[in-house]
């Protein structure tokens, strides 16, 4: 790959912080976002906007058509089977939640919902209010020290009650890139549906929705250098033909009357109220960039940073790296001996350095490893060799001042 060729659609990585070249390594929270997306979205606010469907105008008809072909693409991205599969939604968090709210309505109490401790809690917080309402059990799968998941313990927990099963694909604070396809058969074996939160793994790991056989999977645009506030829930038809709609309101209707409402085909019928179609529109940019990229060239490119980056900063006293599963994707959380995360990504600001600190929303994660949170760097395609140096040298200066 040429980076600087790819660094060059990055207009916001030429800034400076404190008087410093900025190195972003915040990405696990948002990653950054290419030319061709912005100017998408110039173009179709000064040129194409108008709102989707039942228009009968050119420009509703042109915007239309491009929300649509987004969809195609998206599609395509993860193999989905039909269109009617892709389902619009403002993020990750939503389509959990769509879920948890819709599918869960099947649920009786004392069924049980299967969860990891490594879970974000986007995928949490959805089950315990279904919870408070129909009287779920959650059960929980624990960690090893390494950070991977417990499989037999995973195994152990299915019995008659067991309902779902939902779980990330990749760990946002450890990186452990779980085995969802092994995971996802076992719980079939036992007729049990999964839904995977996929919003750590889209952007940086080839997906397969049909290779891994799940029943949905999540994820987000503004992790995928696209625009803030979209995402996607992948669905079964099966299953989403089944489902009652989440929200209620324009576009998701087939006829209305003060009687009675029949709803629209998939995969309108959980779609409801205007979307954001420019920043559909202009999701799918970003998904060309990334296929003119290589997702597999991108994988390979962030695991050398990692491993690069993990092996400087082992040397550094009293640091401490939490994950270490074979294979996990590009996310370093750390400690610097007794140094409050905070205190150490302020120090890193100071020199340009931008990560993040806290808990990451995996509270119960960091009171499984029993800390108040950590320092997380994550890489993306445009992070460089030189940023790696870059970042330990902050990170070195750091530790010597907090020491």
């Amino acid at each position: 790959m040429d980076i600087l060729k790819i660094r060059e659609e990055f207009p916001v990585l030429r800034r400076e912080i404190a008087g410093k070249p900025m190195i972003y390594l915040d990405n696990g929270a948002t990653s950054q976002t290419p030319l061709r997306v912005i100017d998408e979205i110039d173009r179709i606010y000064t040129h194409t906007k108008a709102n989707v469907h039942r228009g009968v105008h050119t420009l509703s008809q042109e915007m239309t058509d491009l929300q649509e072909r987004s969809r195609e693409k998206i599609r395509k991205y993860i193999n989905a089977a039909s269109i009617e599969e892709v389902i619009f939604t403002r993020g990750t968090t939503e389509g959990i939640n769509l879920v948890a709210s819709s599918f869960g309505r099947r649920f009786r109490e004392g069924d049980e919902v299967i969860l990891t401790v490594m879970e974000h809690h986007a995928n949490i917080v959805p089950w315990q209010l279904l919870r408070e309402r129909t009287g779920i059990v959650l059960r929980v799968v624990d960690i090893n020290e390494k950070g991977e998941l417990d499989l037999e313990q995973y195994r152990s927990l299915f019995n008659d009650r067991t309902v779902m099963a939902s779980f990330c694909h990749v760990s946002n604070v450890l990186g452990t890139v779980n085995p969802v396809k092994e995971m996802t058969a076992y719980a079939h074996s036992r007729g049990v549906p999964v839904l995977i939160d996929g919003a750590q793994a889209s952007p940086h790991l080839p997906i397969d929705v049909e290779d891994i056989d799940c029943d949905f999977y999540v994820f987000s645009s503004h992790k995928m250098y696209g625009p803030t506030g979209i995402g996607v829930l992948y669905g079964k038809k099966k299953w989403l033909l089944e489902m009652p709609p989440y929200q209620g309101g324009g576009e998701m209707i087939a006829k209305v009357t003060f009687a009675h409402t029949t709803f629209a085909e998939l995969p309108f019928k959980f779609e409801a109220g205007t979307p954001d179609f420019v920043g559909i529109a202009a999701f799918s940019k970003a998904l060309e960039f990334i296929e003119e990229v290589g997702i597999s060239e991108i994988e390979k490119h962030e695991r050398e940073l990692l491993e690069y980056t993990q092996e400087k900063m082992i040397h550094i006293p009293g640091l401490k790296i939490y994950g270490a599963a074979p294979g996990k994707s590009a996310v370093i959380s750390f400690l610097v001996g007794k140094s409050h995360p905070y205190d150490v990504g302020l120090l890193l600001d100071k020199q340009g350095v931008e990560v993040r600190t806290g808990h990451h929303c995996a509270m119960p994660l960091m009171d499984r490893l029993d800390i108040p949170g950590t320092v997380r760097a994550t890489f993306a395609v445009y992070n460089t060799f030189d940023e790696a140096d870059g970042f330990i040298k902050a990170l070195e200066r750091a530790a010597m001042i907090l020491e």
